[in-house]
């Protein structure tokens, strides 16, 4: 496993007053993302939890369904810990490259590059409209500390996205840390995929930023009738939200939170 953090030589100027110091930084690398021998995506990522993160990547790129699906993952030693080879199970189909999708991913914006949101667009396979998940409101707001309380390298450097999964009951399951919001999701994703959770009904899934088009469709593709985020939501996350049925929780700050779509999940949400 690579280094998550980094020194590096900084100068500081406060109040005036200059010195000279070293900074602790948040490492961003490539990892290229080949399945059965062919390349298939290359994302800027924050070292660690590579395995995970290629098995969120494929479940949320519809390519695999459920961790039965892949015979094996390793980081091919023969070259760099920065190339991971998947070997799908016999019967799986391979991904079908789409010349207008791009398989490359910045760590700031996942769908950086696509064509068309059509391009975009994967059918979930999961019915996330049909759950019934309930929650409190005072279970979500205790969720963003409890998500912050975990995030160890961002206590180091400031600059790493979080992601966390939740029960209903506020049941902290599982935390990832990394440069990109996406790539935080698919290691958390495939942490769950990889320990037969998926689909991930009557779950929460937290985001330390904001709530993008992609990262709703992440929550949909694993099964998760309740996407919450810091920040704000985006227009294209809101519509997809409502169209899928998918609870999206936005500000979620203290006590106060906005809720977007489907308020009939939280208690005392419907008017």
């Amino acid at each position: 496993m690579g280094r998550v953090t980094d020194r590096r030589p900084v100068v500081r100027i406060d109040n005036g007053k200059t010195s000279r110091r070293p900074d602790t930084l948040s490492v961003e690398e490539p990892l290229e993302i080949r399945v059965d021998g062919s390349p298939l995506a290359v994302t800027m990522r924050t070292p660690g939890d590579d395995v995970d993160l290629a098995h969120g990547f494929l479940l949320t790129e519809g390519i695999i369904t459920s961790g039965a699906d892949v015979a094996g993952a390793k980081h091919c030693m023969d070259t760099n810990l920065n190339v991971l080879e998947v070997s799908l199970r016999a019967g799986v189909p391979a991904p079908v490259t789409d010349p207008t999708r791009h398989f490359y991913m910045s760590s700031s914006c996942g769908t950086c590059g696509k064509a068309s949101i059509d391009a975009v667009r994967i059918a979930s396979v999961y019915p996330v409209e049909k759950d019934q998940l309930t929650v409190t409101p005072e279970t979500l707001s205790s969720l963003p500390d409890r998500l912050r309380e975990r995030q160890k390298a961002f206590d180091r450097t400031g600059g790493l996205h979080a992601a966390g999964l939740f029960t209903a009951s506020g049941e902290l399951l599982c935390v990832r840390e990394d440069v990109g919001r996406h790539n935080a999701v698919d290691k958390v994703l495939g942490w769950a995929l990889r320990s037969g959770h998926v689909p991930l009904t009557s779950h929460i899934l937290m985001v330390s930023g904001r709530a993008s088009f992609e990262l709703t469709q992440k929550a949909a593709l694993a099964g998760i009738p309740l996407l919450a985020a810091v920040s704000a939501p985006s227009t294209l996350a809101v519509d997809l939200a409502n169209e899928l049925g998918l609870t999206l929780v936005g500000f979620l700050r203290g006590t106060s939170m906005n809720v977007y779509s489907r308020a009939d999940r939280i208690a005392g949400g419907e008017e």
